[in-house]
């Protein structure tokens, strides 16, 4: 098999990789069977670099493969062809073509369950013209607006966050992944398919996320590592009598806050610890809970990982600025220096740090601006979540003639809630400006594959749901 350029820090720790382990397994499906070897993967992407040879260098191009097994032989035909890998979670047509405009995308690549589709798209002259340093992938992301826009990394920037990541969480070759968490977003593309590429660590395919499908593949495939989001531990430990899972040693939540009556119900079901996880696109790995002792704290995220370095300006709860190998070279097409660029990157986050480790509070961009008093809507929930009869609460801001801003509650809650009981517990727990203005009961609040509730798109449904009352 001819070896592509050692430029390409991923692509050699590959070849690495292929030499140590050959022909042994790689990918298994959810019942255990061996789906690829590692040597079955490099084959694979011999062939399909055959389909890209008439794109050219240091293009675009796009991955729109959902949790398939083809991942990590397409990822490493695209960097054999030394174009970009930009992957892509699932998407409406007007979205999709949006992204694919915006990122300059030479071609997309699709499976559909079926034959790999490499479709070419018309780009301009600029599609392959990079300022130096030159990217090997980019990350999709949404930045501090809904716009779409990617993050440039190089390849040396990859393999450091995959090192730090399985470095602090003790993962190696002897682990079995189990991937069900979505391979195209940071947090999947970084704990799965890199490990797998950079140390030989093994994968579990899957796309069902139902909890009982999750269990069972779990146990079928003897997985011993589960990177999870809350909402999916969430799942589990209301399960009744679940199976055992006695393989499983390491349980990991992340894109999105882990509570901690969720944490500790987990941990009670499956006599295993939840460690969280905070990190973001722009720079991959943050902070790591990687205490033992099932000690759970609303918000906390640990202390920053090996290899990456973490300082704040107050000791007041603010941003944080991340300092490391991997963080990104910064956004494509528009620039932010200021936010991302010099190893550096200021996540939107509200950070109190501490001498235990680090919490998160929130994101500057979810404080809600009550007549020039800026409200963490964590502290309301904080509070709304203890009265009696509230499963799950989520605070938005909505817009006031009055006050600029105000608090409204969404609340899942059992049945015999009564909301004006709710709004006497605030009264009496809350100073009048923090009062929600409103209580809006539902079955269920919407949250992403991820785990992550959206309080701008909540905050729009609420407006929607008022004008719509109101004719």
């Amino acid at each position: 098999m001819t070896q592509s350029p050692p430029e390409n820090a991923i692509l050699s720790a590959w070849f690495e990789t292929l030499g140590r382990f050959g022909m042994t397994p790689a990918i298994y499906s959810a019942t255990g069977e061996v789906v690829r070897t590692f040597l079955e993967i490099g084959l694979e992407a011999v062939k399909i670099a055959r389909l890209l040879d008439r794109i050219p260098p240091k293009s675009v191009v796009a991955i729109q493969l959902g949790n398939s097994e083809r991942w990590p032989e397409v990822v490493l035909a695209l960097w054999r062809r030394n174009l970009i890998p930009l992957p892509l979670g699932d998407m409406g047509p007007t979205e999709l073509a949006v992204t694919l405009g915006t990122c300059r995308v030479a071609a997309l690549v699709t499976n559909d369950g079926g034959p790999l589709i490499v479709h070419r798209r018309p780009v301009g002259d600029d599609a392959a013209q990079w300022l130096a340093p030159v990217p090997d992938f980019l990350k999709l992301t949404s930045g501090t607006t809904n716009a779409p826009r990617a993050v440039r990394f190089r390849a040396d920037q990859l393999l450091a966050d995959c090192e730090q990541i399985c470095g602090t969480m003790g993962i190696s070759s002897h682990d079995i992944n189990f991937g069900v968490i979505p391979f195209s977003h940071s947090y999947g593309f970084s704990n799965l398919i890199l490990p797998l590429l950079v140390l030989g660590v093994r994968l579990v395919v899957s796309d069902d996320r139902l909890p009982r499908a999750i269990l069972d593949g779990l146990a079928q495939s003897r997985a011993t590592v589960f990177p999870a989001t809350p909402l999916l531990f969430q799942k589990l430990a209301e399960m009744e009598k679940p199976q055992e899972v006695p393989e499983l040693r390491l349980c990991i939540s992340a894109g999105a806050p882990l509570s901690r009556d969720t944490a500790g119900a987990f941990s009670v079901k499956f006599r295993l610890k939840v460690h969280t996880f905070y990190g973001a696109s722009e720079c991959g790995g943050i902070g790591y809970d990687a205490t033992e002792p099932r000690r759970y704290e609303d918000g906390f995220v640990g202390t920053p990982l090996n290899g990456v370095s973490v300082e704040s300006e107050s000791d007041e709860p603010g941003p944080i600025t991340v300092y490391g190998t991997a963080v990104g070279d910064g956004y494509f097409p528009d620039e932010d220096p200021a936010v991302l660029g010099g190893r550096s990157f200021i996540p939107g986050d509200l950070i109190q740090c501490t001498e235990r480790g680090m919490y998160l509070l929130g994101r500057t961009s979810d404080l809600i601006n009550v007549a020039g008093r800026k409200l963490n809507p964590l502290e309301v929930e904080v509070r709304l979540a203890e009265f009696p009869g509230v499963r799950q609460v989520v605070v938005f801001g909505v817009k006031s003639v009055l006050r600029g801003e105000e608090p409204v509650a969404c609340v899942v809650a059992d049945k015999g809630f009564v909301s004006e009981a709710l709004l006497r517990h605030c009264q009496e727990h809350l100073s009048p400006w923090q009062m929600p203005r409103d209580v809006w009961v539902v079955a269920e609040i919407p949250a992403t594959e991820r785990g992550k509730i959206n309080r701008r798109e909540l905050a729009e449904s609420y407006r929607t749901r008022i004008v719509s009352k109101a004719k």
